[in-house]
């Protein structure tokens, strides 16, 4: 792997939760914020070889993926408005989204990332798809790395983060930190996911390795 490459995997690990917290704030869809996010990946992937590390990496995949997320949602309001009031509408629309995202995407704040995770552990999800969920999005391990850490096929596990998300995308889950009665309610899936992922880590239930430091990391 190339120094380039190396760097750009390793801007990802860290800034990959907040971008697609950023995202998510706006699209309200957490699958969709994921996909946009690594469309912006996939961006650095092809131009950074070329053009050097930005400044800031940072900051430079928050851009690529708010154009990407611009893009997409003034998609999906010209599929919505008939053809005559686009021409009139869509420049002030595309004004007031840019705004919006410009606001959710430069305040890289753990509210975001808190939000995310409330998101990722709701109990309208499978314990199981929870902590696939908050490994992928919030610990930004890949679906291969979850897979070893819990020996299970990278097939079997990808498809329980598929189905995760599109469980919450049914199911009309809204992107925020719940209040009174359902923050406590929700704190405790919450938790439940943190304990299980630790445990894992800190006792292995099956393998070579007796703990698996890094899952017990990302568990703190």
């Amino acid at each position: 792997m190339s120094k380039i490459h190396q760097t750009i995997e390793a801007v990802w690990k860290i800034e990959s939760t907040r971008l697609i917290a950023g995202i998510a704030r706006v699209t309200r869809d957490v699958g969709l914020a994921e996909e946009l996010a690594q469309d912006a990946l996939v961006a650095a992937l092809e131009q950074w070889p070329e053009e050097g590390i930005p400044e800031k990496p940072g900051a430079w995949l928050m851009t690529a993926a708010k154009r990407r997320a611009i893009d997409y949602l003034r998609r999906g309001q010209m599929l919505d408005q008939k053809h005559g009031e686009i021409a009139r509408e869509i420049e002030f629309q595309q004004q007031q989204l840019s705004d919006a995202l410009d606001r959710a995407l430069d305040q890289v704040i753990d509210d975001d990332v808190l939000r995310l995770i409330f998101t990722a552990c709701h109990p309208v999800l499978a314990m199981e798809g929870r902590v696939a969920l908050t490994l992928r999005l919030i610990c930004g391990l890949t679906t291969a790395e979850i897979a070893r850490a819990f020996l299970v096929p990278e097939k079997t596990l990808g498809q329980r983060i598929f189905r995760a998300k599109r469980t919450l995308t049914e199911a009309h889950v809204p992107f925020e930190t719940p209040r009174g009665d359902e923050l406590r309610r929700r704190v405790e899936s919450v938790l439940s996911v943190v304990y299980l992922i630790f445990n894992e880590g800190y006792t292995a239930t099956s393998g070579e390795e007796w703990m698996r430091v890094a899952l017990c990391d990302d568990a703190l």
